[in-house]
């Protein structure tokens, strides 16, 4: 188990209020239940939780128990994109103090390992990353986590906004993953919050020109109002790769350098493989497909790299630094909200799994 909690049931001791956590139950079945924190370490911090978002991860997880290749085999608490209040530090933690508002970074790896001593602590094998089975998550009134993974928020930064550095830490790993800078003509495949937040990213990385391409006229239009240079509509047709590559190569004015697929369907793959120069970067960020039929040859014919993404390392305060210099706007993406009850739970998934208009539903605990 993570730091997060460790077992379910039982109920409050001398008066004092448990802690109630989102658990995931069975596949649509989420219940708000107690959650037993584990002791506080030396240098750990208890958190109480005033924002968590909810991510497309969650919602698999809620649908199906699972996502990608992990699954959900025992009662498991919902969420990871958090933010919150510390209420108590260990002994050993000196740079928090009761009172600061914080932001999460989810994942608890091992450092020991050689990629955690490599610096790619995301890869580490040993991850205790927030709701990935079996590891409890965040959508609590509390969780203990390492004091490090826990970072002040600016001032002028929100509990909200906090929360959204998860997200955006996605973007902000795919963009230097691949080098994206002052001289990319960048191209997003997918305006979903992923897709969304990977351009806000590349903008802030420097990008003169952005392309995003989505299925959906109402994400299209969110990407355009949040910077995109160029927004195109396409169809889930793989017969129009080619199509869609030339309305691409047309609105981009310039050769596409860096393509960000955040959706990672076979279509949004081939897409980018072909539409990407000779030379340039391809980045598979989304995971919609476990397996892809995508033209792979003709692409390394024009020595086009491949980058794979995975989370995050080392993003937060950049994170942070970005939403607090208004270099990133990611309040426009927090597009619904709400409480922590039974019902609002049920109706914020809901909300969520739906799509529609919502891009970004928010807990406000």
């Amino acid at each position: 188990m993570g730091k997060g909690g460790m077992s379910q049931g039982g109920s409050g001791e001398d008066g004092v209020e448990e802690n109630m956590a989102a658990w995931l139950l069975g596949a649509n079945t989420l219940k708000i239940q107690p959650f037993h924190l584990p002791p506080l370490g030396p240098h750990d911090v208890r958190v109480k939780m005033k924002a968590v978002g909810i991510c497309g991860s969650d919602v698999h997880y809620l649908k199906t128990l699972r996502c990608a290749h992990f699954v959900v085999r025992e009662p498991m608490v919902i969420g990871h994109e958090c933010a919150g209040i510390i209420a108590e530090v260990g002994a050993e933690v000196k740079h928090l103090v009761l009172g600061d508002r914080v932001a999460l970074e989810p994942g608890i790896s091992c450092w020991r390992c050689d990629l955690c001593k490599d610096g790619r602590y995301n890869l580490c094998p040993e991850m205790k990353f927030f709701a990935t089975p079996p590891v409890h998550g965040s959508l609590a009134n509390e969780v203990v986590h390492p004091a490090d993974l826990c970072f002040k928020l600016p001032e002028n930064v929100s509990l909200e906004e906090g929360a959204m550095c998860e997200p955006l830490s996605v973007g902000v790993h795919a963009c230097r993953r691949a080098n994206v800078g002052p001289e990319t003509n960048v191209l997003v495949m997918g305006a979903g919050p992923i897709g969304l937040v990977t351009m806000m990213a590349a903008r802030a990385f420097g990008a003169p020109r952005i392309v995003i391409v989505d299925v959906d006229d109402f994400r299209l239009s969110v990407a355009k109002d949040l910077g995109a240079d160029e927004v195109i509509k396409v169809s889930i047709d793989i017969q129009d790769v080619d199509q869609d590559v030339a309305q691409i190569q047309k609105a981009m004015k310039a050769e596409v350098d860096v393509s960000l697929d955040c959706a990672g369907f076979n279509k949004t793959m081939s897409t980018a493989l072909s539409a990407t120069r000779a030379g340039g970067k391809v980045c598979l960020v989304g995971m919609g497909h476990n397996e892809m039929t995508v033209p792979l040859t003709p692409a390394a014919a024009r020595e086009v790299d491949v980058i794979g993404v995975f989370r995050y390392k080392n993003t937060w305060p950049l994170c942070l630094e970005f939403i607090r210099s208004g270099k990133i706007n990611v309040k426009p993406l927090i597009t619904h909200r709400f409480g922590f009850s039974q019902k609002e739970v049920e109706d914020a998934f809901e909300t969520s799994a739906c799509g529609g208009n919502a891009i970004k539903v928010m807990f406000n605990l």
